[in-house]
């Protein structure tokens, strides 16, 4: 592994262990030649699950691509860098459990908008408005109105 400071290729692991509920193993680096530490993460290269576009078109299911969306939907919430990092793996593990080899991008969708609505549910309405493109605010009411007429939770 090439230092991401000094670019040498001569390091060593200080601490390992599992993270991401075991699918992923978290390597803290040090390198020998600049002395300067690095974390890196190994994960297993599991079989290409598709994502099929409202086109017709197929893109690889990206990781990335969930906790892009997740970030920008709790941006300025109080929710903890951990509990996104949770969330994506929660949605990659049903992903590679549920789907074979391609999951609908509208399925994609309603599976984040459910572990987004357990999460946050501003960051649920934030999320859900742009990926079911609200025309107006009728659409915002519509979509809080199962929010707004439970009554059994509890104030926050």
């Amino acid at each position: 592994m090439k230092c991401p400071f000094c670019r040498v290729d001569n390091d060593r692991v200080i601490d390992s262990r599992a993270c991401q509920d075991g699918f992923a193993i978290r390597r803290r680096r040090k390198c020998n030649s600049c002395k300067r530490r690095y974390t890196t993460y190994e994960r297993i290269e599991e079989s290409t699950i598709k994502v099929v576009k409202k086109d017709g078109s197929r893109v690889p299911f990206l990781r990335e691509n969930i906790q892009r969306g997740l970030e920008r939907a709790c941006w300025k919430r109080p929710i903890s860098d951990r509990d996104v990092e949770k969330t994506v793996s929660a949605i990659e593990n049903d992903v590679y459990t549920s789907f074979e080899s391609e999951i609908d991008s509208r399925q994609l969708g309603e599976l984040v908008m459910e572990h987004l609505r357990e999460l946050d549910e501003v960051a649920f309405v934030r999320f859900a408005s742009v990926y079911r493109q609200f025309a107006d605010a009728g659409d915002f009411v519509e979509e809080l109105r199962p929010f707004l007429s439970d009554t059994s939770r509890t104030p926050k």
